[in-house]
């Protein structure tokens, strides 16, 4: 692998891999942010019983979190590019972990979709500092290497907070899984404050004038911009079926017990993990092979998604090991997706724009997480079973991959008006 090099000043030097400590820690960071917003679903069975919730009711509750985290994403991209970005990453981290231990407390409906909504704001800031940090300190290939790790992060998180936040309701019950996930999370914070990035070096060189970012509608008119917010919104509705309702799904339509559901319903995320690192690594072969990005970018996410429909299959099938084994296939490919599609937005849209577009990729994309655990409450609550939540997956992971296939433009670097002449060549 290359050597971590920044982008916004050529005539910035970076020891040899000095970046990989940062880079580990933003993945410590999302593995955090996906399992503090994947607990609730893991409560989920124990919850409904004890407050007497319908599954409308439930969706409503699981769907909370994207309520706030899409709005906030317009917000948290526009702070990004203007604001310190280490600020303003342990300001979200901070006000995040603090709801999620909140929220072992809470009284009722209305404060546990209280709490969730705080969850949301906190956790908007993520992604646009993701994009922020990768796109001024790292070349094209490193990122795509970089956001596999990322990716992998939302992964491996959820699943490892699936099996042990399993086995902690199972013996302690749901109000001590967001007690200790919450103030254990607190722990990142001080390495943060060790190993982030010390330099601001966004949109000015040495004696050069400040830049201004490209405005938001600016942003919007690219060409690319309807691929990369229907196909990551496409993308999420089938990660945040996982996230919010399998475990439900598990108990009680497979009727898996809690400690049963903890061990297999932490599979499909660490198989798309899994799945979404390889790929990474063998996209960054393939650039540094000479392939363009546009042709590894969109084979990624074209392939992933068009591979992840199988899905429908799994309420089809009786046999329930063939019908996981339907479920983890689909996982992979769903991470093969997941690893290419940030780095079309980074390389898109360059440092002066990489928090702005984030942020309305993000609101879009995350709108998912409103639909589909909403949808999926209100389908299992008319039909009484998962086979129309599951065909609605493979419709909308369909349309994506035809999204991506036909509506993405080139994966190279966009010329904003907003750009002086001498700096065309540091959004590349």
């Amino acid at each position: 692998m290359q050597p971590a090099t920044p982008l916004a000043h050529p005539g910035t030097k970076t020891r040899p891999f000095a970046l990989w400590p940062m880079v580990c820690l933003l993945v410590v960071s999302v593995a955090i942010n996906y399992i503090d917003r994947s607990n609730l679903s893991i409560a989920a069975p124990t919850l409904k019983v004890e407050m007497g919730l319908s599954p409308k009711q439930l969706g409503l509750l699981l769907s909370s979190f994207f309520w706030s985290y899409a709005l906030c994403q317009i917000v948290s991209g526009w702070v990004v590019d203007r604001w310190n970005v280490n600020v303003v990453m342990i300001t979200g981290f901070v006000l995040w972990s603090g709801a999620t231990a909140a929220t072992g407390w809470a009284v009722g409906f209305g404060m546990l979709f209280t709490f969730r909504l705080l969850l949301g704001v906190g956790e908007s800031v993520a992604y646009p500092c993701y994009s922020k940090i990768f796109v001024q300190r790292l070349d094209e290939r490193q990122r795509g290497v970089a956001n596999a790790l990322i990716d992998a992060g939302t992964k491996f998180g959820p699943a490892l907070g699936t099996l042990v936040g399993g086995l902690v309701v199972a013996h302690w019950g749901w109000r001590a899984l967001f007690v200790v996930l919450g103030l254990a999370g607190l722990l990142w914070v001080p390495a943060w404050l060790r190993w982030m990035p010390r330099d601001e070096t966004v949109r000015t060189g040495a004696g050069r004038p400040t830049v201004p970012p490209p405005g938001f509608l600016e942003i919007l008119r690219h060409r690319s911009v309807p691929a990369t917010f229907i196909g990551h919104f496409c993308g999420n509705y089938f990660y945040y079926f996982l996230l919010t309702w399998l475990p439900y799904y598990l108990v009680q339509e497979r009727h898996f017990s809690t400690q049963t559901m903890a061990y297999v319903g932490a599979l499909p995320p660490l198989f798309a993990g899994c799945s979404t690192i390889l790929a990474g690594w063998l996209s960054y072969r393939a650039l540094r092979a000479g392939a363009t990005p546009t042709r590894v970018r969109k084979t990624c996410t074209v392939t992933g998604l068009a591979l992840a429909t199988v899905v429908v299959f799994v309420p089809l099938t009786s046999n329930t090991t063939a019908a996981m084994a339907v479920l983890l296939f689909a996982s992979v490919a769903y991470g093969i997706f997941a690893s290419s599609h940030w780095a079309i937005t980074q390389t898109i849209a360059g440092p002066l724009a990489a928090g702005r577009w984030s942020g309305l990729q993000n609101f879009v994309g995350n709108l998912a997480g409103v639909v589909a655990p909403f949808l999926t409450g209100l389908v299992v609550e008319r039909t009484g079973n998962f086979l129309w939540a599951f065909a609605a997956i493979g419709i909308v992971t369909l349309t994506g991959a035809i999204t991506y296939l036909f509506a993405l433009g080139p994966v190279e670097p966009a010329t904003w008006r907003s750009s002086s002449p001498q700096l065309k060549g540091v959004t590349s």
